[in-house]
């Protein structure tokens, strides 16, 4: 599931192939400026399919004129974004500050 909180987008769940094509298509419509931040601090579960999503949001908001930032990512797919030499391409911060 994914929610509009405190002018950021939280997903929430699980994140695997079994609904990461879903998901992309719910969170979608919540980018814009002012919502340039994802909060996955409410994820329980993830495959390396939720990369695909992370993309096609950057992608999104990048024509929308916003960098999207990833904060509270689980260590996990932080992990995979480096081994897939994607860290470029999607912003991550630290902290959730």
């Amino acid at each position: 599931m994914i929610t509009f909180q405190n002018q950021k987008i939280v997903v929430q769940g699980h994140a695997t192939i079994d609904n990461v094509t879903a998901l992309t298509r719910q969170g979608l419509p919540l980018l814009s400026g002012s919502a340039c931040t994802v909060d996955l601090s409410q994820l329980t579960e993830v495959d390396s399919t939720v990369i695909s999503m992370f993309l096609e949001w950057s992608r999104a908001a990048q024509k929308m004129g916003c960098t999207l930032c990833f904060i509270n990512m689980p260590s996990s797919v932080a992990g995979l974004i480096q081994l897939y030499g994607m860290t470029e391409l999607i912003s991550v911060r630290k902290n959730s500050a």
